[in-house]
């Protein structure tokens, strides 16, 4: 393990530079969370498919328990079970547009991960930073556990557990656990836990933060560094259901999967389940007495459990349901955690959009009316007043606050972007799939894909560390 203790001390050091000077240091964290010798045993694997151009290159690094599709390239790295999806990325000659001004890629893009050290993370979509439109990079990053990377350029930054980057661009900054931010570039800006960030400049401003007594209860740390919290008990639970996936190559399930659906091998599907035409279950999902009705997905990290899907609801990255039924083309946000109970369900009706990281924990029956977007921390049906709003009487508004959220701007734009991204999502994962070849997505194309696995070196100095592989079919 010689070469790995020394690439920790590495990718401490580069981390530091960055964010010592902001009053972090990240090697505690890192050192806490490292797993001892599963790193010397853990498998990584990566995905062929006809539909995603292929190149991959890993060097002087450990990659166990990850999974890596499209064009990824990772130097320096310590990637644990981690997915880095490269299914979205942009290919040579398509036309970005960055504000007013359009440029044409001259390269595929690719996922780069350098001198970073995620775990458990959730890594997809593709670049949204002008600066460089063919390079998603994460570089001198530290991502803790269930955080997610989706569609920004990281540089210098720590995530805490649950955190969400979505669609920013990031350099030297400090994300808080359960934040969540889409606000463009953070330089040398310290983001506290459980803060709901959406800013888009000179269009609208959502900002929403959790109290600390509640955060604490649902993410927190012992003195050994270990993530504890209702959270970490949810999972705790269920993650085993994972091991015999992955130690299997058998690709079976429980459930009839239709066709044109797609349900990963390494997905748990458990009990009484219903896959429904054109769904989408991702790797690291987990189904339990659930039906997922017509063009639904269950994303990476999401948990679904006893629970009903009308059709068309998307469930991003890390989202947790249980006892809950969802009306069509609802949208649950990226680690929001809705958990009814048998007797006291969660029902959230049609068109409406569930904020990233919220959380709904039923002391009672909760009805969400259609067409609703909701927020916060809600236990109980009086709690909407203040945590959510009819789409048509939100759009209306302009500046205001209610509860602990404030907003400004355009909100009518606001929730057209939500239910643009929606319906974007839906054609992306082939929900909307009728046999013709020009509308197949994720459920369709990744039905094709290989698997190919590959090991550390299990002794020496090397021990934990994986050989340089670069594979490339050009």
């Amino acid at each position: 393990m010689k070469r790995v203790r020394k690439l920790i001390k590495h990718i401490i050091s580069r981390v530091n530079v960055n964010l010592l000077p902001m009053g972090l240091d990240v090697e505690q964290a890192l050192n806490s969370t490292l797993l001892g010798n599963k790193m010397a045993t853990d498998y990584a694997y990566y995905a062929l498919s006809i539909d995603h151009p292929i190149y991959f290159r890993f060097r002087e690094s450990n990659l166990g328990g990850s999974y890596f599709l499209g064009k990824c390239d990772v130097d320096r790295s310590i990637i644990i079970r981690s997915d880095i999806r490269g299914d979205e990325l942009k290919a040579a000659g398509t036309e970005v547009t960055f504000g007013k001004v359009t440029t044409e890629l001259y390269r595929d893009e690719i996922i780069q991960v350098v001198n970073s050290f995620l775990y458990k993370t959730l890594v997809h979509n593709h670049s949204r930073n002008p600066e460089s439109p063919e390079l998603f990079r994460i570089q001198n990053t530290v991502s803790m556990h269930y955080a997610n990377i989706h569609g920004t350029t990281l540089e210098g930054a720590y995530l805490g557990a649950f955190a969400t980057a979505d669609l920013s661009v990031m350099h030297n900054c400090i994300v808080g656990d359960y934040s969540y931010i889409q606000a463009g570039d953070l330089s040398k800006i310290c983001i506290d836990s459980g803060r709901i960030w959406i800013k888009v400049e000179n269009k609208y401003e959502f900002d929403y933060r959790y109290p600390q007594a509640i955060l604490e209860k649902y993410i927190s740390w012992d003195q050994e560094g270990e993530l504890t919290g209702l959270f970490a008990d949810f999972l705790k639970g269920r993650r085993s259901d994972f091991l015999p996936v992955y130690d299997s190559l058998a690709e079976t399930f429980p459930v009839w999967v239709p066709d044109n659906a797609f349900v990963s091998r390494y997905a748990v599907i458990k009990g009484d389940c219903v896959i429904g035409e054109n769904c989408l279950v991702a790797q690291r999902a987990y189904i339990e007495n659930s039906e997922l009705g017509k063009g639904s997905n269950a994303q990476e990290n999401s948990f679904i459990v006893d629970s009903r899907f009308a059709g068309f609801v998307v469930v991003a990255h890390g989202g947790k349901l249980v006892f809950s039924n969802i009306g069509e083309k609802v949208f649950i946000g990226f680690n929001s955690f809705l958990h009814g109970t048998e007797e006291n369900q969660v029902n959230v009706g049609s068109g409406s959009i569930v904020m990233p990281h919220t959380i709904i924990h039923a002391s009672e029956p909760i009805d969400i009316p259609e067409k609703t977007i909701v927020w916060g921390y809600i236990t109980k049906q009086s709690d909407l007043i203040n945590q959510s709003m009819s789409l048509a009487d939100f759009s209306k508004e302009k500046d205001f606050n209610i509860g602990r959220m404030s907003f400004s701007g355009d909100a009518a734009a606001f929730i057209r972007d939500f239910q643009n991204r929606v319906e974007h999502i839906l054609v992306d994962n082939g929900a909307r799939y009728d046999g013709k070849q020009e509308r197949r997505g994720h459920a369709q194309k990744t039905q094709y894909v290989s698997y190919n696995l590959f090991q550390p070196y299990l002794g020496g100095d090397k021990q934990g560390m994986f050989p340089t592989i670069v594979v490339d079919d050009s």
